[in-house]
């Protein structure tokens, strides 16, 4: 029943919003998370234990709520332009569309090498999607596969409506081997890579801490010899932000696993500036660092050996 809503109420967003005066939109979105930050929601709670990590360890309280009430209020809003998207016209996103460095990843391109466009969960990446489609450049990317299929399958055909091609990240065709095809043939791939889905990533350190991050970007470039360049995204006002950064050589190393890993820990050095740069607007509501990790196994064995406590008392 969880499931059927969810996809009831995404198909209603994506049949609404579009059709609501924007205005209002934006501003019923934005009450949407004041209330989950107010009631400190699952997502809220998860946003601030990633935060803590970016501010220090002696960041007051107060800080701390501040940030993650601009981050829920962030956050928000990309779902809220997720929504509208569709019904944007090509001179809307391109015209509030703010960019630097975009020219080396279109030079790489027109001259017939692949790019792997990695971006970590910032700004809306569903726009920066549209707009480089825009230009005239299809990316192609990954999908975690949502349930219902229902559910999965409008998520599809949205960010296919935008001009992208969508893989499934499971249950489906052989991805990774179609994402080398599309960077052999010169293609643009995208992909988000500040958190490791999988959990088989490589460690790195982040903001001081170990987190595991997925080894795809890494791998693909040493696969293809395609070029790895870190992407950030941010808002500034009524804008959308784009930056493109410098190539990631992909690093020296006795090991595949050796040179994986210290590809992604360059890439995760990129990551952390520009997110303490717009905190605000990175949105990561989920587990990236290891101590937590850890944390949310142990807690389930935690209840049961209360549980089991329990009933031996009784």
């Amino acid at each position: 029943m969880d499931e059927r809503m969810a996809d009831l109420a995404y198909a209603a967003g994506w049949t609404m919003v579009r059709r609501s005066p924007e205005r209002l939109g934006r501003a019923v979105f934005e009450r949407m998370a004041d209330h989950a930050w107010r009631t400190r929601d699952e997502g809220t709670r998860g946003l601030e234990r990633n935060l803590r990590r970016l501010l220090g360890p002696d960041t007051t309280d107060a800080r701390l709520r501040a940030l993650s009430r601009a981050g829920m209020r962030s956050y928000m809003r990309y779902y809220y332009e997720m929504f509208r998207l569709p019904a944007m016209d090509r001179d809307r996103v391109l015209g509030a569309t703010r960019q630097s460095g975009i020219e080396a990843l279109e030079q790489n391109l027109n001259s017939g090498r692949g790019v792997v466009a990695a971006l970590p969960h910032m700004g809306n990446w569903d726009h920066a999607g549209a707009w480089i489609a825009m230009r005239g450049f299809a990316p192609t990317t990954v999908a975690q596969r949502l349930r219902p299929e229902s559910l999965f399958q409008r998520f599809t055909a949205y960010r296919e409506s935008l001009g992208l091609e969508v893989l499934p990240l499971t249950g489906g065709t052989d991805t990774v081997g179609a994402l080398a095809r599309r960077l052999r043939s010169g293609g643009l791939v995208c992909l988000l890579a500040d958190r490791d889905i999988g959990g088989g990533g490589p460690e790195v350190e982040f903001f001081g801490e170990p987190a595991r991050m997925p080894p795809g970007p890494a791998a693909l470039a040493l696969n293809t010899g395609a070029a790895l360049m870190p992407v950030s995204l941010w808002y500034d006002g009524p804008y959308w932000n784009i930056r493109v950064h410098d190539e990631i050589p992909v690093a020296p190393g006795q090991t595949r696993a050796d040179r994986v890993r210290a590809t992604t820990q360059a890439l995760a050095r990129v990551f952390q500036g520009e997110i303490a740069a717009h905190p605000e607007d990175w949105h990561m509501l989920q587990t990236v660092f290891s101590a937590d990790h850890e944390a949310d196994s142990r807690r389930p064995r935690e209840r049961a050996e209360r549980a089991g406590r329990s009933e031996r008392d009784t």
